[in-house]
Parts: C-alpha cells; structure tokens; sequence
C-alpha cells in the first residue's frame, strides 16, 4: 500500500509540476507587505459549513469576517466565469471568459476548459488578474491552481504557479503553499492562490444532500485546518481568504433540449452548451421566435436585451439569443450534444432566481476585523479588497478600471481608510 501510495504521488507531481518564473526578488517596497492566501472551495455553497460541521471554517469564520448569508457569484455561475472575476474585479462580459466552453465569432475559434492549447493562450483573458498586479509591480506571486493562472496573460504568469491536474493530492498542495512561504523574504510570495475540487465533484454526481458531499466538505475542512495550523506556525502577516466560485441546486428533471421545442440547427453558426451563436442578425431573431414562450423551464433574450443584474449582456462571445433558465433545469441545444442523464446537482443559474448559487466567503487574519459579517455581495469586490490589502495600486490599469468596490468590504479591515 504505500508504494502504491507513492507511486500515485510521484505520478501526480509528473503530471502538474511546479513551474517556476523567474521575475527576479520581491522588489524592496513590497518585502514589508502583508501575505494573501486566496482558496476556492470549488462548489462550496454558502451553508455547506454549518450545516456539515466544517470545524476549521467556523473557526476562521468566529475569528475574522464572514458573509453568513453567501457571496454573489457572477453570472453565469460556473466554474470558470466565476473564478476569473474573483481576481480581476470584472464581470464576465468584460473579461471575457464568459463559460467553461464557448465560441468566439471574431476569433472563429473556441475556448475551452479542457483544451490546454487555450486555456494557456493569455490572449483569450481580458482585465488583469491579481498575480499579474502583484508581478507587475514588483511583488511575489504564485498559483496552486486558478482558471487562467497557467495562461500568459499582459506576458506574465506568477513566479509560481502548478499546471493543473485533478489528481493532484490535496495534502500536497497545502504543503506547497506553506513550502512557498518558507522561501527566503526576497523570494516569498504574497499573493497565493489554492484550490480544490472535492466538493464540486461530489455536488455533481450525488447532490448538494447527499453523505458524500458532506464526506467532501470534511475532506476541505481537514485541509483548510491544517493550512491554519502551518501558517500560525510560520509567524507571518497571512490573511486567508475563502471563496467559492458558486453554489450548487439538485437539479430538476430531464434534459431540455432547444431542437426539440422549435429551433432550428441550419441558422447555427456554432453552439457550446446551451449557449447559441446565429448566423445572421436575422437568425439569431428567428431563433428567439421560435423558443420565446416554449417552456416555463427558460427566458430567452436577444443579446443587448437581458436583465442588467446579470451583467451577461455586452459581448459575443455570449451568443445571440441568450437562453437563461427560470430554475435547476439542464438545457442542451440537441440531444446529440449530450449523452446520458443530468448530473444530480448542477449550477450556472441566476442567483436572483435560485438562492442556492451563492457561495461561501470567510475571511481572517491580522488584517481582518474579528467578528464582523457582511450581507451578501457580488463577488467583483473581493478584488479591491484583496488590493487594499497587499497596497497594490489599482488606480493605473492598463486594462482600464474594474467593476469590483473596494467601498462594498473595506468594513472588514482593520484599517478600513
């Protein structure tokens, strides 16, 4: 068994090695700087923890700050949207990555998740995100794991960062974060990025109920303890930020599929998901006639006409007419374009609508404000905060200014001003 088990560890470690870039020693204006670990808890909607009993995120919640009631996830609420407006402070709409998987009709090309080919290409990502910020304004930067950190994005990529791999042991990747900050002073980072999936997973295929999402929960918790107990070991100025990319709902129901109720595949220049791409402006009119009205289980939109709370409404990439589900219901263009049943639990929708989309924020550290909670917020802000707290100068953007308020969570600093 346990050269099994190292064996497996080896073959992890081969398959997302750590990759180092060398942008020189942390400038000296930014030795002094407070340290930022950023986790994501894939799929851990705002309740999980009280209701699973996640220890160590009760106990970060009971001595920092904490959005009882869930954090607001961009639209739509999935994994990659999400996750990259956590660190550029934009909406989906404006930096782009509006899906996992979507179509570009100005590029006549497709980014997918699991195309490494772009989801390396830094040319797909708009906005700045934070390892960029921080690198390049002279600060330390590294990545374990995070939608677009492995893309050279402005030319840069953080001094650290792993190549994604699903197998990779969670236990490693706590190891590698307190290994970071062990680096001599010159070359620590202070902007740190962790994640894990387990909960996403588990979400998925047996449902946000079931005993292996709480099986799931308790495996993050585990870890997220263990990372406190490294950090108040090593006697650093760490802040821990805990974010979820989205919530999950049980799904409701069979697939829903477009071609069935009316639109016609021949007007398609290409469809990823239930996102639609017409071929003319014509087209995409006639597809919105033909499903406008067909079911109870979605709206649909023409693209310059959906609700301004959902910020999904500026760019092509989006598609046009716009489909948006009215509930947990799966939508699929054809039943072609997927095979077998729904996952038993799903994301993706409208936080409006469902409740069950939003996500968990938990904050501690010498920065935080012990105690404080805040009513529930979109997640574009976490970036001014995350700025503020590292003295990173958000005001000269190349990428022009961010939809996040720094105004919405300075209330949880210590030194709000």
């Amino acid at each position: 068994m346990l050269l099994c088990a190292a064996g497996f560890a080896a073959a992890a470690q081969e398959t997302s090695p750590v990759v180092t870039v060398d942008h020189g020693p942390n400038a000296p204006s930014q030795v002094a700087k407070p340290y930022v670990i950023l986790v994501s808890l894939d799929g851990f909607r705002y309740d999980y923890a009280k209701r699973y009993g996640a220890k160590a995120l009760l106990e970060l919640a009971s001595r920092g700050a904490s959005a009882p009631d869930g954090m607001i996830p961009a639209f739509p609420s999935i994994t990659f949207p999400s996750h990259y407006t956590v660190v550029t402070g934009l909406y989906p709409e404006h930096h782009g990555i509006v899906a996992n998987t979507f179509y570009d009709p100005a590029r006549k090309q497709v980014y997918s998740y699991k195309d490494a080919s772009t989801v390396k290409d830094g040319s797909w990502y708009g906005g700045t995100p934070l390892w960029v910020l921080a690198e390049q304004q002279g600060m330390r930067a590294a990545c374990f794991f995070w939608p677009g950190s492995e893309a050279d994005i402005q030319g840069v990529r953080p001094s650290y960062y792993a190549r994604y791999s699903d197998k990779f042991p969670n236990e490693q990747r706590v190891t590698q974060i307190l290994d970071w900050l062990r680096l001599p002073a010159p070359r620590r980072p202070h902007f740190l990025t962790l994640y894990f999936s387990d909960t996403d997973h588990a979400g998925h295929q047996y449902g946000p109920d079931s005993a292996q999402l709480a099986e799931a929960v308790h495996e993050v918790d585990r870890e997220l303890g263990r990372l406190s107990a490294g950090i108040a070991a090593l006697k650093l100025p760490v802040d821990v930020i805990v974010v979820a990319d989205h919530g999950m709902a049980t799904v409701r129901g069979g697939w829903v599929t477009l071609d069935e109720l009316g639109l016609d595949d021949s007007l398609l220049e290409d469809s990823e998901g239930q996102l639609v791409y017409a071929k003319s402006d014509a087209d995409a009119q006639r597809i919105l006639e033909s499903l406008r009205g067909k079911s109870e289980k979605f709206q649909v939109y023409r693209r310059g006409e959906v609700p301004e709370r959902l910020h999904f409404d500026g760019n092509p990439r989006a598609g046009d007419p716009v489909v948006i589900q009215t509930g947990p219901f799966e939508i699929r263009v054809s039943a072609g374009s997927d095979n077998g049943s729904p996952s038993a639990g799903a994301h993706g929708f409208d936080p409006a609508i469902l409740t069950e989309m939003k996500a968990i924020f938990v904050a501690a550290g010498p920065d935080i404000r012990p105690g404080t909670t805040v009513a529930p917020f979109e997640n574009v802000n976490v970036y001014p905060l995350i700025a503020k707290i590292l003295g990173l100068d958000i005001h000269a953007l190349k990428t022009g200014p961010i939809d996040g308020k720094l105004a919405v969570l300075q209330g949880i600093l210590k030194k709000p001003d």
